[in-house]
């Protein structure tokens, strides 16, 4: 079974480690500067469960014959990157070969089906607390580290079950579901509350809950999602729900969605991928979901004005108040009144 792991971040850069140690046959796809850094660096993973430092197989393109094609793309980007790890992965996957996304969210299995059919497009759901040092290493803050695939057509694709065997035998916390989607929805539920009332607040759930409404803003979040869902034939079970319930209203949780983290940075989000589709999702249902269209109004204010202030930057100071200058002369006179740079 040769698996190629498109990426090397926090989760792909993660799963491939451990895979790599118990011995299998995993290469990572990664971007030029990355390459360099795991050459020279090797991939560090700092975590409760042992710590791993190994020496990874890193390409940036494939340019190998069809027989070094792999069997398996296991995808871990960002949703906002996927077209482009798309087109990376083509050239690199055998023709029987099958793809495992592992994005947050639900629009993603679309765009994939379209490319490579449904028959060999999996789901998949990582259930996995990392984040990736300014160093390039990744820490695991805690000691889940579940993951979760299964096939979305009957009958399921050949290679499933080495698959499988492969990801059982790596020490990770492996379940091979019979029900896919219906994870992928309970994980999509959660990770919108979560995303949606940390993001929103700017702080951790414990903090959150110390608020005057903080309790019933997250758990309202909670429940708008639970409701689209149900709407999409997907019942989160009791068991799940309790924990959801219980992560969600825990006092003192330092837990917040990944999504904070990129606003923090800075960065781009998948708010579109996550909070926009669920609104989306519930729209065409026509139900009532104030709390996460908030939630996502305020998302999308973050990245209009990190659009504006990336635009900004574009032009050298030195020439701004030439811009400036220049904006001002072909405005009308009487229409100056405040208009400055």
């Amino acid at each position: 079974m040769r698996i190629l792991m498109l990426g090397a971040g926090a989760i792909g850069g993660y799963f491939g480690a451990r895979i790599h140690q118990a011995g299998g046959d995993v290469t990572f796809l990664v971007r030029p500067e990355r390459e360099r850094s795991l050459t020279e660096n090797g991939l560090h993973v700092s975590s409760p469960l042992g710590d791993i430092h190994i020496r990874p197989r890193c390409i940036t393109a494939f340019q190998g014959s069809e027989s070094q094609k792999f069997d398996t793309a296991i995808v871990s980007c960002k949703a906002y990157d996927l077209d482009s790890a798309i087109e990376a992965i083509i050239p690199a996957l055998a023709s029987h070969g099958i793809v495992v996304p592992l994005l947050n969210g639900m629009t993603h299995l679309q765009r994939l089906e379209e490319r490579f059919g449904p028959e060999r497009m999996l789901g998949g759901v990582a259930h996995l607390g990392v984040s990736l040092t300014a160093e390039g290493h990744i820490r695991h803050l805690n000691e889940l580290h579940r993951l979760m695939i299964g096939s979305r057509t009957a009958p399921a694709p050949p290679l499933v079950d080495a698959l499988a065997e492969v990801f059982a035998g790596s020490g990770i916390g492996f379940v091979l579901s019979h029900n896919i989607e219906n994870e992928m929805w309970e994980k999509f539920v959660f990770l919108s509350a979560l995303a949606g009332a940390t993001c929103t607040m700017r702080a951790p759930i414990g903090y959150i809950l110390q608020t005057h409404s903080g309790k019933a803003f997250v758990l309202g979040l909670f429940g708008e999602c639970l409701a689209v869902a149900g709407k999409y034939g997907h019942e989160t079970s009791k068991e799940r729900l309790a924990q959801y319930r219980s992560q969600l209203t825990a006092w003192g949780s330092t837990s917040t969605a990944s999504m904070l983290r990129d606003i923090e940075r800075k960065g781009p989000t998948e708010a579109e991928h996550i909070l926009g589709d669920m609104v989306r999702r519930a729209q065409a249902h026509h139900i009532d979901v104030p709390l996460l269209q908030l939630a996502y109004s305020h998302m999308q204010a973050y990245e209009i004005r990190r659009a504006h202030e990336r635009s900004q930057l574009i032009i050298p100071p030195d020439q701004r108040k030439m811009v400036c200058k220049s904006v001002n002369s072909s405005v009308r006179p009487q229409d100056q009144q405040g208009n400055s740079c």
